[in-house]
């Protein structure tokens, strides 16, 4: 990686807005990782590379290719999908989807070798089949299983064949994202651009059954409104479903309830989205993003202001718990996210995906790849700032909700925020931690005056969320990470 500049400004792939570098995997001595919007495969090895057009699925020229991070490796064997246009068709700022396909490639480490192992289409001119959004690999069975939600047919949990690609519809309900847990594998079910995670489904790998199991409630004992599903994994007999707003950690077949942590909760579209999670040292690395996608044109004002409205940087984030700790802050998104030879590696860009109405001919993102030391884990966490409109949980109140925050404080020793009321109020602190299994919070509440209030936070340990007694529409919050 030192050798090669790893950084890649707009070219040309037609779809809506920025992609990214998603599906970062080093196996059996290659590092692959797929270029979206052009639809670009890359194969590393001994500072070589090889790069793969995605023109097995259809003609060029393509774009596309992944924008989830569905990848995994087995035996000498690079699983890698998502979608692409095949050939990629732009006319009048629109992308025509007649020809996206939903896919599964492999990638043979030992002889260099691809091979498309499956595609589905419904050629449709506005509407297409989910994409693979998650691939796992079930040991008992020896399949794979796909996870597809974004999308308008064909979505649910799918069984592959590894060898003869026969796919296999297990459940129909949108599905984005899956972990294994013990002998079972866990999958998020719900619409992501509605109201988020609704349910988790377990599926028993050894009989073949399914359980479902409800999201419960929010361990700062207050509510929480679209879940919007990012990444999953797991770790200490628990899976972890990180949404916008938090994450959910439990595992109900133990008998331990899926429990609502609120995380970087602002009300806006700050969340753990287009990115994955990966274990490293024991834990669970994963990142919350700033600006993953968002309304370019403000025609709905609601929708321009709360998928713009940058409140902080994204964050990267390692969950040991009970501790959760900033281990790095950077731009718009981090992408993908993997481990290589005492090295954390990520791919991060500039710029969100975009609307329907909102496509360009090129990927519109300067997107590169970071190589962090592994040690960043265990250092101090980097200073960081967040500022949230308190306009934002005003208008929450009206969904049921309002708690905004969940900032983790561990490592901070001059923790502060700073209320500009623009009224006389009173805001309440909830202190917890991401304790498993998991216990309830502290709450306390300060007074806060017209104009400028300074809240030291450095009494507070763990995780700290807010709630304002009254509505502000003009003031704003600036929470100080030191």
């Amino acid at each position: 990686m030192e050798l090669k500049n790893y950084r890649f400004p707009p070219r040309y792939g037609p779809e809506w807005g920025s992609g990214g570098i998603f599906g970062l995997k080093y196996h059996n001595g290659v590092l692959y990782y797929t270029l979206a919007f052009e639809a670009e495969a890359h194969f590393v090895r001994d500072g070589e590379e090889k790069t793969y057009d995605f023109t097995l699925v259809g003609e060029g020229p393509t774009s596309g290719g992944d924008t989830y991070n569905a990848v995994t490796g087995v035996d000498e064997f690079i699983y890698f999908g998502g979608w692409v246009h095949a050939p990629a068709i732009y006319k009048n700022r629109t992308i025509s989807f007649v020809n996206k396909y939903s896919h599964v490639h492999v990638y043979d480490t030992e002889n260099d070798s691809i091979r498309l192992l499956w595609k589905d289409s419904i050629h449709h001119e506005t509407d297409w089949a989910g994409e693979i959004s998650d691939i796992l690999y079930d040991p008992y069975g020896d399949r794979l299983l796909l996870a597809r939600e974004d999308g308008h047919a064909n979505l649910g949990v799918y069984s592959l064949d590894r060898r003869t690609g026969k796919a296999e519809a297990l459940i129909g309900e949108p599905s984005l994202k899956g972990t294994l847990v013990h002998d079972v594998a866990f999958f998020g079910i719900g619409n992501n651009f509605t109201e988020g995670l609704r349910e988790l489904r377990a599926l028993d790998l050894i009989t073949g059954k399914w359980e479902a199991f409800r999201p419960g409630s929010s361990v700062d004992g207050r509510s929480y409104i679209r879940p919007e599903l990012g990444a999953m994994a797991s770790a200490y007999n628990r899976a972890f479903a990180f949404v916008r707003g938090g994450l959910f950690a439990g595992n109900p077949l133990m008998g331990e309830d899926f429990t609502f942590f609120r995380l970087f909760d602002f009300c806006t579209f700050y969340a753990p989205f287009r990115v994955n999670a990966i274990n490293v040292g024991g834990g669970i690395l994963t990142a919350f993003n700033a600006h993953h996608d968002a309304a370019y044109l403000p025609t709905d004002e609601f929708n321009w202001v709360t998928t713009n409205t940058v409140a902080g940087p994204s964050v990267l984030v390692y969950i040991v718990p009970p501790m959760v700790k900033i281990v790095g802050a950077f731009g718009a998104r981090i992408t993908s996210i993997e481990k290589v030879d005492g090295k954390i590696l990520l791919g991060t860009n500039t710029a969100p995906n975009t609307g329907a109405t909102e496509a360009t001919p090129f990927d519109t993102g300067n997107r590169d790849i970071v190589v962090l030391d592994e040690k960043i884990l265990q250092d101090r966490p980097p200073a960081v700032s967040f500022s949230i409109p308190l306009a934002l949980p005003s208008m929450a109140r009206n969904f049921g909700a309002g708690t905004f925050g969940g900032i983790p404080l561990d490592g901070y020793t001059e923790p502060r925020a700073v209320f500009y009321a623009s009224s006389d109020n009173r805001v309440t602190v909830y202190e917890y931690d991401l304790s498993l299994p998991p216990a309830g919070a502290y709450a306390e509440t300060f007074e806060l005056r017209r104009g400028k209030n300074i809240l030291d936070l450095s009494s507070f340990s763990g995780i700290v969320s807010f709630e304002l007694e009254k509505e502000d529409m003009k003031g704003k919050v600036r929470i100080e990470l030191r």
